[in-house]
């Protein structure tokens, strides 16, 4: 009976806990990426987070007046972020960062009080770096494949504009409500897995996160 009660113990934590490192070949292949295209002498912004980051492809496209780097990566969770955080944000000494990640942290299971744990202190070391930066905490988006989390994403989301609230140099950006339509997701602006976007998808994130470029 102890061996399975730990067996469970082991399980639960390896779930709560995955190893950052899993992520070692493509945070070497974003390094070597942004060692030859990014510009030490211009402002940056970074665009950081899980796979909803990494897959906008035409970032920089968009925002063809800033220098843009995107250091999302798939899979991630807040605590993976906070675990590269020097890699992916202030390697870069960036101007304004945007951070994307609680969609898979509530997907495994976290609860809202672990991620913002990890969210606090990865604002810490931005902040410790440069108390000047801007933040720009971007809303857990709805999804038809995880529609049925909706109550837990938007219990993340409430943290996340509180925590906004408290910081001038901090904004929350709420892709939520123009996800939606009647109170239910948008189900055309999703690829056929029902939780990565297609073009119209990243058309409502570029309108929603325009202003906090400008």
């Amino acid at each position: 009976m102890k061996k399975l009660l730990f067996s469970v113990v082991l399980i639960s934590t390896f779930a709560f806990s995955q190893d950052p490192t899993r992520f070692a070949d493509e945070v070497e292949a974003i390094q070597k990426k942004y060692d030859t295209l990014w510009d030490a002498s211009k402002e940056t912004i970074v665009f950081t987070g899980s796979s909803s980051v990494r897959i906008w492809k035409d970032l920089q496209e968009r925002f063809p007046e800033h220098q843009i780097v995107n250091s999302g990566f798939g899979g991630s969770q807040a605590s993976d972020l906070l675990y590269y955080s020097e890699e992916f944000i202030l390697r870069f000494r960036p101007k304004k960062v945007f951070i994307y990640e609680g969609d898979n942290d509530v997907s495994e299971g976290k609860k809202s009080k672990e991620i913002m744990s990890d969210i606090s202190e990865i604002i810490s070391k931005i902040r410790a770096q440069d108390a000047t930066t801007e933040i720009v905490l971007i809303a857990a988006k709805p999804s038809i494949a995880r529609w049925s989390l909706k109550k837990d994403f938007k219990r993340l989301n409430r943290k996340f504009r509180k925590l906004s609230r408290r910081d001038v140099q901090m904004n929350y950006a709420d892709v939520w409500k123009p996800m939606l339509s009647r109170r239910k997701v948008k189900e055309d602006i999703f690829i056929e897995d029902g939780l990565h976007m297609n073009a119209k998808g990243y058309e409502i994130w570029y309108e929603t996160l325009k202003p906090y470029l400008e």
